[in-house]
């Protein structure tokens, strides 16, 4: 079964996200599945996966992608996995990754 984060949690996360890390979530997304996406909002993540609205020239599209390490269930283990996915993005798309404090 699918671990449901606290919608408290889940609404900080998306927060933080789309307020400090528009260009981030573009990344992941373009990295993940949209290739032409030209925005991106993170919507949502449960304890296997994070979810994106991105803006494509053909509308928006739906970005679903699992956790690399696999399911998560503790809070401190979202910024992990985002900041692994941000890692992994921009590996694949060939960008230097800022340092992560």
């Amino acid at each position: 079964m699918t671990f449901r984060f606290d919608d408290a949690i889940v609404a900080a996360v998306l927060h933080h996200m789309n307020d400090d890390h528009t260009a981030d979530n573009l990344l992941i997304v373009r990295a993940f599945g949209e290739p032409e996406a030209t925005s991106a909002v993170m919507t949502g993540f449960t304890g296997d996966e994070a979810m994106w609205t991105a803006v494509t020239p053909d509308g928006e599209r739906e970005v679903t992608v699992g956790w690399l390490a696999g399911s998560i269930s503790e809070r401190p283990a979202v910024r992990r996995e985002v900041v692994a996915l941000y890692d992994e993005a921009c590996a694949r798309l060939g960008v230097e990754p800022r340092p992560h404090a």
